[in-house]
């Protein structure tokens, strides 16, 4: 599956369409590849639109590249990437957008399952499933 880099004023990034599913809830929603996350983190308001109560989930922090933390809550879900569907377990973090409507997706709940090529050249992501 390959997914264009999308603009964002004078920058490009990789950033891809996925569904989010919890029970019969789902969302659409862009979400950064980002080889450096560890794992998956979503803002609060979609796990809200999910019908997930974010805070009862269990309790982690992250930290930024301003050594900044905030708290996040792990929560199970479903992601669906190109028609194929995994449950995961991923992050719900109040206003991660920081001004960008997307959330990120990093090695555990993500890169397990893809081989993931970034082509800067050429502004686009290409993602092959592992069997």
């Amino acid at each position: 599956m390959k997914f264009e880099y999308k603009r964002y004023g004078k920058i490009i990034r990789p950033v891809i369409p996925i569904r989010v599913k919890n029970g019969d809830h789902a969302v659409r929603y862009e979400v950064l590849v980002d080889s450096g996350a560890d794992i998956c983190i979503f803002d609060g308001g979609i796990g809200d639109i999910l019908g997930i109560d974010v805070e009862s989930g269990e309790r982690q922090t992250v930290g930024g590249i301003a050594g900044q933390a905030a708290a996040y809550y792990l929560h199970d879900v479903e992601i669906e990437v190109g028609g194929w569907p995994y449950k995961i377990k991923a992050g719900f973090l109040r206003n991660v957008a920081g001004g960008f409507n997307y959330g990120v997706v990093g090695q555990t709940g993500f890169f397990e399952h893809f081989v993931v090529k970034f082509d800067m050249q050429k502004a686009e992501i290409d993602l092959k499933r592992k069997e």
